[in-house]
């Protein structure tokens, strides 16, 4: 009896995950639809330049984060 609760809790608990990674899978495609928009809309020049922006707003994270760390 037992092992039959643990199988039923086990197979309700697959369900569960089966169901996030679905609506993960649905969150990414949305994600990559709403940037492929933006970047169509704003253009290849203004895309990369933003691009740019963002690489050194993390590079600037990254090295603020690693002088907090050494302190």
């Amino acid at each position: 009896m037992p092992q039959n609760k643990l199988k039923q809790k086990v197979e309700g608990l697959t369900n569960i995950v089966k169901q996030l990674i679905k609506e993960v899978q649905t969150n990414a495609n949305i994600a990559q639809g709403t940037l492929t928009a933006l970047q169509m809309h704003i253009g290849k020049d203004e895309w990369g330049k933003l691009v740019e922006e963002l690489k050194n707003v993390e590079e600037r994270r990254t090295k603020k984060f690693e002088t907090d760390v050494e302190e």
